[in-house]
């Protein structure tokens, strides 16, 4: 079975080996130095020499982390979103009581950064108004994009604001170099570019952020980062870790390391572009603007005579092949093809061919 989802994805035999092994006390010396060992390769694909925590969570569970670990309710918030997970990360900061101002674009459109300026600037002349914090997503794969994270940082650190980052699928397969781009929060997920289970997220946190987090009052316990660094100092997590996914991330990350940043990099742009050229050999287009189509997952716009549904449906049960349909309101409207972590070429090559044999089988009337 090719799953072709932007997550969970495909697991290497090496993490399923590793996630067989027996448990072991979670308190004990063995757990500490697979934590200890884990957390140090992690900062090296986050590039941060700041701290670096592992959640037993989903990726969600880290952007909650990131708001109750910073902020206090009634806190000014500026949400830049143009896709649905985007969405996501404002609604937990309002659920959690943050005056949540939403600068919303045109799903598959770039963000305007003139716009992000001026909502930042209008609101630091304003006494009382400031922003404390920013909230973007670097890749939406509810639309197949990736946002310049690096020049929304550059404007949003000119206003000297909290930069909190939804990278849960593309950290570790895009470029985010942490520290250079002064990011606060930047959460990520097992189950995307590490190759490993759903249920870690890992959160790396800032100086800045430690600042903020000392004054946040928002409500915490199972989040509190402050519990997870002095359990850490202990070779410890403050409540019982995700064991087996442990066992596997140590595994991968190694994978990773050995493979080199720069070549995983290169790697998912190659194969995003095989994807990109493939689908539009088909006659079809991408949904985003193509100067910002995803190397983790590539949306194409379902043209009116493919019905999207009949189209999985297809590639599932006669080619062995899941690939993901549109979220919300592009339900119906796109497909989804997913291609991070473990992947190669042939892969999304083998995807092709058995899109352009389901296709006949997917079209309406």
């Amino acid at each position: 079975m090719q799953l072709r989802v932007p997550g969970p994805t495909p697991c290497p035999p090496q993490a399923l080996e590793a996630m067989g092994r027996q448990m072991i006390n979670h308190r004990g010396e063995e757990f500490g130095k697979i934590l200890n060992s884990t957390t140090e390769k992690l900062k090296q694909i986050f590039q941060t020499k700041g701290d670096v925590f592992l959640l037993t969570a989903s990726g969600t569970g880290g952007m909650e982390a990131a708001i109750v670990n910073t902020l206090s309710p009634g806190d000014k918030v500026l949400s830049i979103s143009n896709g649905a997970f985007g969405e996501r990360f404002a609604d937990i900061a309002q659920g959690y009581g943050a005056e949540v101002i939403r600068l919303n674009f045109e799903w598959g459109k770039a963000v305007d950064l003139d716009a992000v300026e001026k909502v930042l600037r209008k609101h630091d002349s304003i006494k009382d108004g400031d922003i404390k914090a920013v909230l973007a997503t670097h890749n939406e794969t509810s639309t197949g994009m990736t946002n310049k994270l690096g020049d929304i940082s550059a404007v949003v650190k000119k206003f000297d604001k909290l930069l909190l980052v939804d990278a849960i699928s593309s950290l570790g397969c895009i470029n985010l170099p942490t520290d250079d781009w002064h990011c606060d929060i930047v959460v990520t997920g097992s189950q995307k570019g590490w190759m490993v289970p759903p249920g870690l997220a890992m959160v790396s946190v800032s100086e800045k952020a430690w600042q903020a987090h000392a004054q946040a009052k928002m409500p915490r316990y199972y989040w509190d980062f402050s519990k997870a660094k002095d359990f850490l100092q202990k070779g410890q997590t403050p409540w019982t870790p995700a064991i087996s996914i442990f066992y596997a991330l140590n595994t991968t990350l190694d994978l990773m390391l050995n493979e080199g940043l720069d070549n995983i990099f290169a790697r998912h742009g190659r194969i995003a572009q095989i994807a990109r050229n493939g689908v539009k050999s088909l006659g079809f287009s991408l949904f985003p603007e193509e100067d910002y189509a995803s190397d983790t997952v590539t949306a194409v716009n379902a043209t009116d005579k493919i019905d999207v549904p009949k189209l999985i449906q297809v590639l599932r049960e006669e080619h062995d092949v899941v690939i993901a349909g549109g979220q919300r309101k592009l339900a119906g409207k796109i497909f989804r093809i997913g291609h991070l972590g473990s992947v190669e070429d042939d892969d999304i090559k083998s995807v092709l061919e058995a899109l352009n044999k389901a296709l006949p089988r997917a079209k309406k009337g």
